[in-house]
């Protein structure tokens, strides 16, 4: 899969150094996957979940930390493309006003 605003998941690493080795992994685990579908992504990444938000669109939540944090993304499959849209703590996860961003 190809990322998109990889920078900006690096930089999440920077803001919050104990994700830093997490979110360099699942840089390393998304490039490598072949994803066609939830069920294979969850092969990879079992806690992920979909999410709808306010635009009516669906994002990906994926844990990152066990539970500390929540890296939100667009999976276009169909373009092997995966785009980074938020990276966030899990009390500012569980406020759910990101979805009304997105």
């Amino acid at each position: 899969m190809r990322i998109i605003k990889e920078t900006s998941v690096k930089k999440a690493g920077k803001r919050y150094p104990k994700a830093a080795p997490s979110l360099k992994n699942w840089i390393k685990v998304v490039r490598a996957a072949k994803w066609r579908t939830l069920l294979d992504m969850r092969e990879t990444f079992n806690s992920v979940d979909p999410a709808t938000v306010k635009s009516g669109r669906t994002v990906y939540v994926f844990n990152i930390c066990g539970n500390e944090f929540r890296l939100i993304a667009a999976v276009h499959f169909n373009r092997a493309i995966v785009y980074f849209l938020k990276f966030l703590t899990h009390a500012e996860y569980s406020k759910n006003t990101w979805k009304d961003d997105l």
